[in-house]
């Protein structure tokens, strides 16, 4: 069992921890910062528990964002063998479906490139205007 500390002053005014035993004599004394400090690097078992408890609990988490990860990789590759054969019970023509597959991709870059065109113009033009000076001409010299 913790024995119970009472505190004081000592003559220089320095905070004291001092243990007594069942006499009521003093049987310890010490700096309240010594004591202070060296109960800081003890855990008490009530933080060790607590401690435990953590640990396995983000074991368990480590272990179910695994199984969630495994799991939509298995239905990502059953998707895929699906898709195969499919395709495999189903041949379309190879030259119908690879012309489909150039326009497609060529529609994709064109509207893509042709956007990006037209932003970096506007961007431009916004950067390339100066602000408009509104000062006075001077009269003309007199001579």
């Amino acid at each position: 069992m913790a024995t119970r500390r009472t505190t004081m002053r000592s003559r220089s005014g320095t905070k004291l921890y001092a243990v007594r035993d069942e006499s009521g004599q003093f049987k310890d004394v010490q700096t309240y910062k010594r004591a202070h400090a060296a109960d800081l690097r003890h855990k008490s078992a009530a933080e060790k528990g607590t401690i435990e408890k953590r640990v396995r609990k983000a074991a368990s988490d480590a272990v179910k964002s695994v199984k969630s990860s495994v799991k939509g990789v298995l239905a990502s590759v059953e998707r895929t063998a699906k898709r195969a054969v499919k395709q495999v019970a189903n041949p379309q023509p190879a030259l119908k479906s690879a012309k489909k597959a150039v326009k497609a991709a060529t529609k994709k870059m064109t509207g893509k490139l042709a956007a990006k065109k037209t932003a970096k113009k506007t961007a431009k033009k916004v950067a390339r205007k100066p602000a408009k000076k509104t000062t006075r001409r001077s009269a003309a010299k007199k001579t």
